[in-house]
């Protein structure tokens, strides 16, 4: 289903969900509160936990194209939280037109990984998340270095940014993790991190 702006922000249980974990902030409205106990991703050492029965995964996302963002736990007590996943599936839609699509649970522990890596919080600015059919084939058109089938149309890929880390730096430690594709692209100044079969370039 394709949703313009004003209605994606109609989606109460979502965006409730999200105010039980984290925070999702849209232009011109006002910021949901996190719970006490659920510490924002940006907090300095708050986005990382010891591993065990207990731990618990954070991550902050900032859409460069939207000026949405979220704070989230996703990950705790075990398992993958529904309502973050649900946020995450919005602030990564196909900022074109609106389309949604599940973005895959194991793109978030990427990302919560290469930043632990890093040795900083895992603060993100999202270039690019899920990738519409129609928008791809535009985009694919357009430049040769953009797959026809490109994982972003599956929720399995995202281009982003670290905070306070060089890209190029970021895409050495995704290397690093061999875990799927990375792409460094310089010009750009974006990495494109996926978990589809393990490969690198440059763009």
């Amino acid at each position: 289903m394709i949703h313009t702006r004003r209605s994606v922000l109609k989606f109460g249980g979502v965006l409730l969900g999200a105010a039980a974990t984290g925070v999702i902030a849209f232009p011109g409205r006002a910021t949901a509160r996190v719970r006490k106990d659920a510490v924002p991703a940006s907090a300095s050492g708050a986005g990382f936990a010891e591993a065990g029965p207990g731990a618990v995964k954070r991550l902050s996302l900032y859409n460069l194209h939207t000026d949405e963002s979220l704070e989230f736990a996703f990950f705790k007590d075990g398992a993958y939280v529904p309502e973050s996943l649900a946020a995450v599936e919005v602030l990564l839609r196909d900022f074109r037109n609106d389309e949604r699509h599940p973005i895959e649970p194991t793109l978030l522990d990427d990302l919560y990984e290469v930043a632990r890596r890093a040795g900083v919080d895992p603060v993100f600015k999202v270039i690019s998340g899920y990738r519409s059919p129609q928008t791809n084939a535009m985009l694919h058109e357009r430049s040769p270095g953009v797959a026809s089938h490109s994982l972003h149309m599956q929720g399995r890929a995202i281009d982003v940014r670290l905070a306070h880390v060089d890209c190029a730096q970021l895409a050495r430690h995704a290397l690093a993790m061999g875990r799927g594709g990375v792409g460094y692209y310089r010009r750009s100044d974006f990495v494109h991190i996926d978990n589809g079969a393990v490969r690198t370039w440059r763009g």
